[in-house]
């Protein structure tokens, strides 16, 4: 397989080991993953009602985000759209080399996206600005569920070029 790349560096730095991979595949994993950025954006934004303890729902909101793909059991069949998400993405990171070339553009195109929500989340957060806020979530979120889509799809070339899932258990 080689040298690791950079996202397979980050996704180990996060504990993404073969088990944890499994279980996040759970699609409940997956649909509910998508909290993670609303809930922490409202834990920051709770700092004007909270003051000093707005701390308090930032940690449980990074809890959540660390323990979301750890919670929830493995799930009984790999058929689902949000495993196959996950395996997707797993393939994106730890074989790169196996993404067929008619997703490399929308890959990259796709992993800057979210960027573009940036912008105004970081503005609506700091200013109180729900209509900023709101923008910069939708604009990080939309491009994450595509990105998620086209995993689908990487997958299911994947599979189709006569992977099995099974050699995915060499990778995390």
């Amino acid at each position: 397989m080689g040298r690791p790349t950079a996202l397979a560096r980050i996704a180990r730095s996060m504990g993404m080991s073969q088990a944890v991979w499994r279980r996040h595949a759970n699609p409940w994993s997956v649909w509910t993953r998508f909290t993670c950025l609303p809930l922490l954006v409202l834990a920051i934004w709770s700092r004007d009602l909270l003051g000093w303890a707005a701390l308090i729902p930032v940690v449980l909101s990074l809890l959540w985000i660390w323990a979301n793909p750890r919670v929830f059991p493995e799930p009984a069949s790999l058929d689902s759209w949000g495993a196959r998400a996950v395996l997707g993405e797993r393939i994106h990171i730890y074989r790169p080399d196996d993404v067929a070339p008619h997703h490399i553009l929308a890959l990259k195109w796709l992993t800057w996206a979210p960027l573009i929500g940036v912008i105004p989340l970081i503005w609506g957060v700091w200013t109180l600005d729900p209509f900023a806020t709101i923008t910069g979530v939708v604009l990080t979120a939309l491009p994450k569920m595509w990105f998620c889509d086209r995993m689908v799809w990487i997958a299911q070339d994947w599979q189709a070029a006569g992977h099995h899932w099974a050699e995915l258990d060499d990778t995390g």
